[in-house]
């Protein structure tokens, strides 16, 4: 496995050793004082002598996931130096994390968890579907919270993960019901291609559960696996046999860019309609970006990368300007972005509770509130699992390679009443 290994300190510090924890327990071998006088004791990744929480990143740095994956960990980042350019959590507390490569790879996410569950507080991002049910045993044996980068809606009553967004089931139920009722889709043949593995089935539900509440029948479904590119041009043939006018897409980028190389090359043009993680900036400079300009939605959240009128992608380019200068516009970074924000704001909220061990930790993921990202995704109310309130808001994009990550806003942060009635759990 590659190790990558990266320590966030304030500009000009050097790296601070980290006192190495058991697995579960809180280990109270010293002690450092809180804000408000008190104090906290040593734990898995809190060192109170240093003042330090280490926090762990399982990424794919690799692989068929690294378009995405890399980026999202430069949000982590970006964040993390920004709260430790003003100090720390609570302004005391400085932010380490630890690197993993697991290739999107699941049998390589559980090597990395294992490497690093000693040594962290929580896990800041988990990257990929797969990876986090492989890893989601584990968590939950060795007490641990982790921030899935992943919409999967399994998460949302899982209290070891600390999901944001709205999830990829909302996303489909959203975008098709628009497509449908103001799109131009009434009467349609509505088809869905997918990978065949957990983060497609996760969209298929979406798709399934739209068309349940808008009386359309979904023509055909179409299924690939990541590894066997040969399957592409037959699931495409299939879609187009079966006269398909709209397809819900549920790919990596990589994919995406074959996929759709083969609908062009065959002159098979749908309505394309895609969850979030389907596309990347750099398609919409690639040679298909003509063919994606005409038949390309994506259905994600927040707004258009520079929109300064919203509060929080105001925060993250000056952010950006400030402690990373050469990062491109990308929205993966700013889910990154997004997933630290949530990490840190559970953290301040276990330190004004006095108690940085895990269960400590797992106490104030169910404490906080709600959390807020000032407009970059949705709010997320938390407290117990079982009582969450995932945010239902989608916001539809189309292909336009003179913008920034080459997205336009098609109809920004709705929510349909079908996406209202999807429950969980």
């Amino acid at each position: 496995m590659r190790h990558l290994s990266r320590t966030a300190v304030a500009s000009g510090m050097a790296a601070l050793a980290l006192v190495a924890g058991a697995c579960g327990g809180d280990g109270p071998s010293a002690t450092g004082t809180t804000g408000d006088g008190g104090s906290l004791k040593a734990a898995p990744g809190f060192d109170p002598a240093t003042n330090t929480i280490k926090v762990g990143i399982i990424s794919a740095l690799t692989g068929s996931g690294a378009p995405i994956g890399k980026p999202l960990t430069a949000g982590n980042e970006v964040f993390f130096n920004r709260v430790n350019a003003k100090g720390g959590i609570a302004g005391r507390y400085k932010i380490q994390f630890e690197e993993r490569d697991s290739a999107n790879e699941p049998q390589k996410a559980v090597a990395a968890y294992n490497e690093l569950k000693g040594n962290v507080a929580l896990l800041a991002q988990t990257f990929g579907t797969p990876s986090n049910k492989a890893l989601l045993t584990s968590l939950k044996a060795d007490g641990i919270l982790a921030a899935p980068a992943s919409l999967d809606a399994d998460w949302v009553r899982e209290p070891n993960l600390l999901p944001i967004g709205s999830p990829y089931q909302i996303q489909a139920v959203n975008a098709l019901t628009w497509y449908v009722t103001e799109g131009g889709g009434t009467g349609k043949k509505i088809c869905a291609l997918s990978q065949d593995d957990a983060y497609g089935k996760a969209g298929l539900e979406g798709v399934d559960f739209a068309a349940t509440k808008n009386g359309f029948t979904v023509a055909s479904k179409q299924s690939f696996t990541i590894t066997k590119g040969a399957e592409a041009g037959a699931a495409v043939q299939s879609l187009k046999d079966a006269g398909c006018e709209a397809v819900f897409l549920g790919a990596l980028p990589s994919d995406t860019a074959a996929l759709l190389a083969i609908a062009a090359r065959t002159q098979f043009a749908p309505q394309w309609i895609a969850q979030s993680p389907s596309y990347i900036g750099a398609l919409a400079a690639s040679p298909l970006k003509d063919y994606l300009a005409r038949t390309f939605l994506v259905a994600s959240e927040g707004t258009e990368w520079g929109d300064e009128t919203v509060a929080g992608m105001r925060d993250m380019i000056a952010d950006i300007a400030q402690l990373k200068p050469d990062q491109q516009p990308d929205y993966y970074f700013a889910f990154g972005y997004n997933q630290a924000n949530a990490v840190v704001q559970v953290l301040e909220k276990a330190v004004a509770l006095g108690d940085l061990s895990r269960s400590g930790i797992a106490k104030a993921a169910e404490e906080v509130g709600t959390l807020t990202f000032g407009g970059l995704t949705g709010d997320y109310r938390y407290g117990k699992a079982a009582n969450r309130v995932f945010p239902r808001e989608t916001t539809l994009f189309k292909v336009d390679p003179a913008k920034p990550v080459g997205l336009a806003v098609v109809k920004k942060s709705f929510t349909t009443d079908a996406a209202k009635e999807f429950k969980i759990g």
